[in-house]
């Protein structure tokens, strides 16, 4: 019986989809006595993993390597890409990219072929949870169909369940562990079983009364955020204009102790959630003809900031009498938050993009990220280059898209002849004949 499996430890966990949403769930289940199975599509991830080294900074290797001791024939954690062992274990968690298409539509095409290959071994007895961030009625109206489809019963033979994903790469005061889990199922039993097996690795399950209503969850969360950036991103381009600093401004806000959370602007939005999980309900709202018009707005003005910064690098060295033509131009951090390696839709990949459409020289640095990796829309040939006083005075602008702790703000001010400064690094008005909020 699946719940005397899961309740005993002796339930094999099946994670598909390795990346930053899997790989803490792998560790999470495993230090709590599971064995886990992961999926990933990936050899070379896979092979990384089997032979205990992490790809993510975040993550020490020697936690991975802590699953595999080279002594045991029995790990704790296997990684493969073989999708025939996917009959293996009782619970198949899913963690797969559902990105936006080039038209901002949903892509369920990872997830619709994951459902597929659940299906070629689906068996009596197995949960399956899809965690990857979608509209509500997916669960329901794409994977539910497909998993009918081999004649078991949802319910009785198999479990299907959503619980959205809440991870948030390199923050240190929250994790798997006490971030609360929100699960709803397609049946009672479902929901009752998919609060069993979070309930074993998290400090509080949160059950809602079904999936749609979990899936709308996780994109109230993004879309909330969303909305707020764009309210201080349009804020702060009106407090350019007003000649007041829009942080100072957010910082005397915040100490009201009630009715007000501070939200910070930028060059515009990265990450693999909120530049994209508004528009999947914008997408679904159409079906009901409704119009999500604050979304739609809010996501307007988080696209465009990316130009903002551009334009106001070009004022800024055309001010200079320096077009932007042939000029050096280096961007400081391509991860799409400070102090993590995850670049996923980064609005610096946008910022290169634009710079070098405007015929810059454009070279990069980003401690976390030494080369830049190919990504779903943007392929540069760029490596990461030092960041030296002698090289920073080489580059006729230094745009600060990604504020990493590590870096040397205090050398970067002194040593480059311009900054536009996205994120605010550069503290106080010292050097103000050179640096250009944006």
């Amino acid at each position: 019986m699946l719940e005397e499996k899961i309740l005993s430890r002796r339930a094999l966990i099946g994670i598909i989809g390795l990346g930053y949403v899997g790989l803490p769930i792998v560790l999470r289940f495993a230090q709590q006595g599971f064995t886990v199975l992961g999926f990933d599509t990936d050899p070379q991830k896979v092979a990384a993993l089997n032979s205990g080294k992490s790809y993510i900074q975040h993550i020490p290797s020697d936690r991975i390597a802590a699953l595999r001791p080279p002594a045991s024939v029995d790990p704790k954690f296997e990684a493969t890409s073989d999708l025939r062992r996917l009959k293996e274990p009782d619970a198949l968690l899913i963690c797969v990219p559902t990105p936006l298409n080039r038209h901002r539509e949903p892509d369920l095409n990872y997830l619709v072929q994951t459902t597929r290959d659940i299906t070629q071994t689906l068996r009596v007895g197995q949960l399956v949870s899809l965690e990857s961030t979608t509209y509500p009625g997916t669960t329901e109206e794409v994977m539910l169909p497909l998993l009918k489809a081999t004649n078991l019963k949802v319910g009785e033979d198999f479990f299907l369940i959503y619980s959205p994903e809440r991870e948030d790469p390199g923050n240190p005061t929250y994790n798997v562990f006490n971030i609360p889990k929100v699960v709803g199922g397609i049946t009672e039993t479902c929901s009752r079983l998919g609060e069993i097996l979070y309930g074993q690795i998290v400090e509080q399950v949160v059950p809602v009364s079904s999936t749609q209503v979990a899936e709308m969850t996780k994109l109230l969360e993004n879309i909330y955020r969303a909305v707020n950036i764009a309210l201080v991103n349009e804020l702060k381009v009106l407090c350019l204009r007003m000649n007041m600093d829009i942080n100072e401004v957010i910082n005397a806000a915040k100490t009201k102790p009630f009715g007000f959370q501070a939200f910070y602007p930028g060059p515009g939005l990265g990450g693999h959630c909120i530049p994209i999980d508004p528009f999947y309900l914008t997408w679904k709202a159409r079906e009901y003809d409704f119009s999500t018009r604050l979304i739609e707005l809010a996501g307007e003005i988080n696209t465009h900031m990316p130009y903002f910064v551009i334009e106001r690098t070009v004022q800024a060295l055309n001010d200079r009498g320096q077009p932007i033509k042939g000029t050096r131009v280096l961007v400081i951090g391509v991860a799409y938050k400070k102090d993590v390696d995850d670049l996923r839709e980064s609005p610096s990949l946008k910022l290169i993009d634009l710079l070098l459409q405007r015929g810059a020289r454009v070279d990069y640095h980003d401690p976390y990220i030494p080369v830049m990796p190919r990504t779903r829309r943007h392929q540069f040939d760029m490596r990461s280059v030092p960041l030296t006083p002698e090289n920073l005075a080489t580059y006729s602008a230094v745009i600060i898209a990604t504020d990493h702790s590590c870096l040397d703000y205090q050398s970067l001010a002194t040593h480059a002849p311009l900054i536009i400064d996205t994120r605010y690094a550069i503290p106080g008005r010292s050097y103000a004949e050179k640096v250009i909020r944006a």
